[in-house]
Formats: C-alpha cells, structure tokens, sequence
C-alpha cells in the first residue's frame, strides 16, 4: 500500500545550508533502497517535505524526522493512502523556496512569503504540485 505524507518543520540551526546537505545526502543515501521518493522545500528556517512510498517505510522515516536534532515544530500537515506516487522521480528532489517566483506563493498564500504552518495541507500539496509542474524541483534521480 502507497502512501504520500506531508509535514513541515523549522531548522534547529539558523544556518540550514548543512543540514540541507546533510537531509538530502541521507536521503539519496537510504531512500531508493527503502522505496522512498519525494522533495525537500526549504525556506526562511522552514522545511517542507513530502515522502511517498511503502506505508510502513513512510511512518518509519517520518519516525527518524520526529526526533531528528535539526528539526523543530514538526506538524503533519497531510497523510493519505495513494493509487500512484506523484514524486516518483525523485529519491529527494529540492526547491529553495526563498527563489520562487511571488506570482507562484500569492497563488496560495496571504503574504508573498509561504508558510506553510497557516495553510492547509491540500494548499501546500497543491504549491508541490505547481512546483513540479514548473520544472522548479531539482535534483530528479
């Protein structure tokens, strides 16, 4: 059974380029070997993730992200049993999301800054899915 996951968390750590690096290191790492795939958005001290796969293999590694050091305020923002992966192509694709485009965040957002504490799960997804449409996730394995 395939389910997709969403949460979002804040950077321990003010400076997030490490663990940025050290994230999606692991991931590329350890995903393709337990049938993960999704991406990392990161932000103004925000993480964004989505993880597919496997559901045992998702809450597990959803598990290691709850205590995980460089994460705080870890919230679920979005999980639901799935008929296809919409990530496939990523063991962990990445968007920066300081270098989106404002027409793409005012889309689904209040402010010209996303934050995806004050929306719904569905509108953050929904923000994935545009991404991907866009071509603004990188690093497709």
């Amino acid at each position: 059974m395939l389910v997709r996951l969403l949460y979002v968390s804040r950077a321990v750590d003010p400076d997030t380029s490490h663990a940025i690096e050290s994230i999606l290191a692991s991931a590329r790492r350890n995903n393709l070997h337990n049938g993960i795939t999704g991406i990392l958005c990161y932000g103004g001290g925000i993480f964004l993730q989505a993880i597919e796969g496997g559901r045992a293999a998702v809450n597990r590694l959803y598990k290691q992200i709850i205590e995980d050091p460089r994460h705080q305020d870890v919230e679920l923002l979005l999980y639901e049993e799935i008929s296809e992966r919409r990530f496939g192509g990523w063991t962990m694709g990445q968007v920066n999301l300081t270098k989106l485009n404002t027409s793409i965040v005012l889309k689904y957002s209040e402010r010209p800054e996303f934050d995806p504490y004050s929306v719904s799960g569905k509108v953050s997804l929904a923000l994935l899915e545009e991404l991907m449409a866009t071509a603004s996730i990188i690093g497709r394995v």
